[in-house]
């Protein structure tokens, strides 16, 4: 594969063939111009090569999207692997994600320094990961299971991150945004590590003072991004992602149209954790609960551009959901209907196709249909 000198590509060029970022990682296919703003991403994040089989040029030829498409779908053959497989691949893929995120932010809370490509590295990763296999990612257990108190800044991080990528991927951001999105994702609550555990994780009411600190931790966040140089934008992010649509959020009380657009993700992202993750200090809700919630937007406090980005992206019975249907049986919901977001594909419990595998059924109105979610106690044991 050849180098490529990333100050000397035409912007708004074409490569014959995919371009990668570094070995496995696909930054364009032929049919995506390498942009202007890809080039200055890349110099900023300090990358000065990438790497292709094909050359650039002026105009985008169609013959080449079947090789691209074959080439993107290169790498290990997960059409092979049972659901259970799937699923564990992705539980083993959050254990290392926690992993990962656990020491880093005890290294930030240790003052230690901490560089934006090399977060951006373990990113890419996890971008790729969710694009392939975030369906699995939602049905496991590890999305579910309440966070240990000891762990719950780095958990809602984690889970936060993911269901921003799915939004960003579901409103087609070119691959260098979903990266400096996730990269926000990760360190828009870093400020908290600068504060007292008990003032987050308390279980009684907070007094004024700590109310006061607990609302100061988004400057907290910014400040420690700008002096460890993370782009400007992934910073304004952390600053940003309680500001609301209507101007009731903080720091700056901004209002819409003055929000960045990874902050607004980032709002609703978390806003949608915060509603679904159980605690040990917090009853939670249901994720239709949660999305019915957000889709109410009350006080028009969310873009409701982004809250439909998810809600496409997972459903209104969102991916992992275990439901009733209309004919009495029980069901979980694995994949998103990308025509009708009330009507998405389920797996239906105790039957089994005629080469083994678990039915899945296209819910529809016309058909059978999602009356409720189940309660915990209702789940089938599997």
């Amino acid at each position: 594969m050849k180098a490529y000198a990333i100050k000397d590509i035409t912007p708004d060029s074409y490569f014959s063939k995919p371009v990668y970022l570094s070995e496995g990682f696909i930054l364009a296919a032929p049919e995506t111009p390498f942009t202007q703003e890809i080039i200055k991403t890349l110099l900023g994040w300090e990358f000065r090569e990438v790497f292709s089989d094909g050359e650039p040029r002026e105009v985008y030829f169609s013959d080449d999207v079947d090789e691209a498409e074959e080439i993107l779908g290169q790498g290990v053959d997960t059409s092979v692997m049972s659901d259970v497989e799937h699923i564990h691949q992705a539980e083993e893929f959050f254990n290392s994600f926690q992993i990962y995120v656990e020491k880093l932010f005890t290294k930030i809370a240790m003052n230690a320094d901490f560089y934006f490509r090399d977060v951006a590295e373990q990113i890419k990763k996890v971008v790729e990961f969710v694009r392939a296999d975030s369906r699995f990612l939602f049905r496991s257990e590890k999305m579910a299971l309440p966070a240990p108190e000891a762990n719950y800044l780095a958990s809602h991080t984690i889970k936060s991150t993911i269901v921003a990528i799915v939004i960003g991927l579901q409103l087609k951001l070119p691959v260098h945004r979903l990266i400096e999105l996730g990269v926000a994702a990760l360190l828009h609550e870093v400020g908290m590590l600068k504060l007292p555990p008990q003032s987050y994780l308390s279980k009684r009411p907070l007094s004024p003072q700590e109310r006061k600190a607990i609302m100061s931790h988004p400057v907290l966040s910014f400040n420690l991004l700008k002096a460890a140089d993370f782009p400007l934008v992934i910073s304004l992010a952390a600053l940003e992602h309680h500001e609301r649509e209507n101007g009731s959020g903080y720091p700056q009380k901004l209002t819409a149209d003055k929000i960045s657009l990874y902050a607004k993700i980032i709002a609703v992202a978390c806003s949608y954790e915060a509603l679904t993750s159980a605690r040990p200090h917090k009853e939670h809700k249901d994720g239709y609960s949660g999305m019915l919630d957000l889709l109410r937007n009350e006080g028009k406090q969310y873009d409701d551009t982004i809250v439909r980005a998810l809600v496409f992206a997972l459903s209104l019975y969102p991916i992992g959901l275990y439901v009733l249907l209309s004919n009495g049986k029980k069901a979980q919901v694995v994949d998103v209907n990308p025509e009708n977001a009330r009507f998405p594909v389920v797996q239906i419990f105790g039957e089994l196709t005629p080469d083994g595998k678990n039915r899945s059924l296209q819910t529809d109105k016309n058909g059978v249909y999602i009356v409720r979610p189940l309660n915990r106690e209702e789940i089938p044991a599997q």
